[in-house]
Order: structure tokens, then sequence, then C-alpha cells
């Protein structure tokens, strides 16, 4: 995690679309802010004091600025819904400086982005970038309706035209999208990328689509969404190797909360699943997976510590 923290005033909070805030971010005094490339995400201290990450969608070439949008979550653990009811124009966030952990390949020649909903916010920035290098690129935004799609005017100008799909599913399962003609044929470690960012469902169906193209050539964020929690969720207790310590992790909260709460420092990042930083290696017990990173050889020995749990009983890491 970077060391760099900013002060930055909230210039700008307006909707931009159904329960989703934009805010815009400058420092005090309108001076440059630490570069960032398309797909960064930043970390901000919520009014709750819990520390979320949100994905940058501006162009990254501006100096001046940071774009976040945040999605009201009602069911999540207050962070979004401290951001969208509480933070207005003129108040002062702490901000760490921008970290990237969905970079574009700047040796690809196409560029496929496929969001849902809310994901929008890395692949917009990505497609700002695509479109003023001049380079080829698609982007398909799922959303439920007109109201819930984020951005909507922007990606509707010129400059977009004949390079943005938004299908609306209305909620329907059986009006979602075909993806499969988007991703029968697969990319290459230098030619076609795909980029992913959206609900745990939409990510896992495009996993099930690209199991034939390159591992390289698929990349996945889900920038700090909470999608970890689940109805069934139970406490369960963490041991540590080395000191023999055990810790309860309650439901709402993960393993990497509940051990830096105790003063231990685990490498982190995401805090979503997607970026691999808390990899621990895993002793004992039965872990329930829920990232996005750990190949199937690794799980019997290895957890992401910031969104898998237990199926019961304990769990020892080797911390």
């Amino acid at each position: 995690m970077t060391s760099v923290t900013l002060q930055l005033i909230v210039t700008q909070a307006d909707t931009a679309a159904q329960d989703v805030r934009r805010f815009e971010l400058r420092r005090t005094d309108g001076s440059a802010l630490p570069a960032f490339t398309a797909g960064a995400h930043i970390r901000v201290k919520t009014p709750l004091g819990a520390w979320r990450n949100y994905s940058l969608s501006n162009h990254p070439q501006e100096s001046d600025r940071y774009e976040i949008a945040v999605k009201r979550e009602g069911r999540g653990r207050g962070g979004s819904l401290s951001m969208v009811d509480g933070v207005r124009v003129g108040d002062l966030l702490e901000v760490h400086a921008p970290e990237n952990q969905f970079a574009l390949d700047e040796r690809a020649t196409q560029v496929l982005l496929i969001a849902g909903g809310i994901g929008i916010t890395p692949l917009l920035s990505m497609a700002l970038y695509l479109l003023s290098q001049d380079k080829p690129f698609k982007l398909v935004y799922l959303t439920r309706e007109p109201a819930s799609t984020a951005f909507a005017d922007l990606l509707a100008t010129p400059a977009f035209a004949g390079k943005v799909l938004i299908h609306h599913d209305q909620g329907q399962p059986e009006r979602a999208l075909d993806l499969w003609p988007l991703l029968e044929k697969p990319g290459s470690v230098t030619g076609r990328q795909l980029y992913c960012c959206g609900p745990q469902g939409l990510m896992d169906a495009v996993r099930d689509m690209t199991g034939h193209w390159p591992n390289a050539a698929v990349h996945f964020e889900s920038f700090g969404v909470d999608t970890s929690t689940r109805t069934d969720d139970q406490p369960f207790e963490v041991s540590l190797r080395s000191s023999g310590r055990v810790y309860e992790v309650p439901v709402g909260r993960s393993i990497l909360e509940v051990l830096r709460d105790q003063g231990l420092h685990i490498p982190s990042s995401c805090e979503s699943g997607t970026c691999g930083s808390c990899k621990t290696a895993l002793l004992e017990g039965q872990p329930d997976h829920r990232d996005l990173v750990l190949m199937d050889e690794e799980k019997a020995d290895h957890i992401m510590v910031c969104v898998s749990r237990a199926r019961g009983g304990t769990l020892m890491l080797d911390l």
C-alpha cells in the first residue's frame, strides 16, 4: 500500500445515475496531483472512517483532478452510504495516491472492454485514453435500465460513435446480452486484450467464456466493491502459526480487517480479491475462496484474506 497520503477537496458532487454519485477531487491549491494510468484506483477514507477503493474514471492525462463514482450500496458495510449521503462540495477527504492493478497493456492492438453497472468507472478511463491515442477498442456496457447507466451522456457523444454498445436487461436474465459472439475468438498477449469490471456474476460469466483465451489477455477488476458478504455467512476463527493466537472473524468483516486491527501488517491493495497482494499461506482448515486470482492448484494451501472466509471451524494461517 502506498504511503503517500493526500488531503483533497471535493470540488464537484453530482448524480451520475440512479444511486450513483460522482465526485471530483482536487488539491486545495489547485496544483498537480500524483499521476495515474488508466485502470488505476485510489483509497479514500470514508466519513465512517473505513478505507475504500474507488477507480478513477477520468482521463489519465488530467493532472489536476481525480474523478470517482460511488454507488449507494444499501446492503454494504456503510462506506458507500457515508460517501453518497454524507460527502458534499467543500469537504476534505483523506486519499492515498493512485495504484494500478488493472493496467492497460500498451502492446495491445485491439481492446475489448466489458462493464457491468458501476464497473464502468475504470473502463471509462481506459476508453478515454484509448480514444485519445486513436487505438481501436469496443466498450460493452451492461446495465439494468437507462436510469442506472452512469456517464450515459458522455458515452453518447460523437467521439464514442460506433465504439460503445449499451445494453439494458431490465433485471430479467432472459434479456441478458449474449457475450459469446464477442468472446468466441480468443485474444493474444500482444494482440486482443479483454478488460472486465462489474458484478461478480458478470465477471464469473466472462471468466467461464474465456477459458480458451491466454491468461495474460484477460483482466478483471472489482475495484473494492463489497461483493464478498453473503446472507449465509457465519463467524469463524483464524489461528496464527507464529503466535498461536486465535481471532474471531465476524460476519461483515474480513480476515484482513480483523488482523489489521490487531496490529498485523499484511500487504494489500484492492481488498476485493482481484490483485493478489494479500495472498497468504494456508496451513489447515476449509477455506471458502471468493477471490478471482488463485489458480486451482493454489487453493489447497493459499487464501486471499481480503475476501475469502472459512466453510467452518478454524483456519490456520502461516503468519
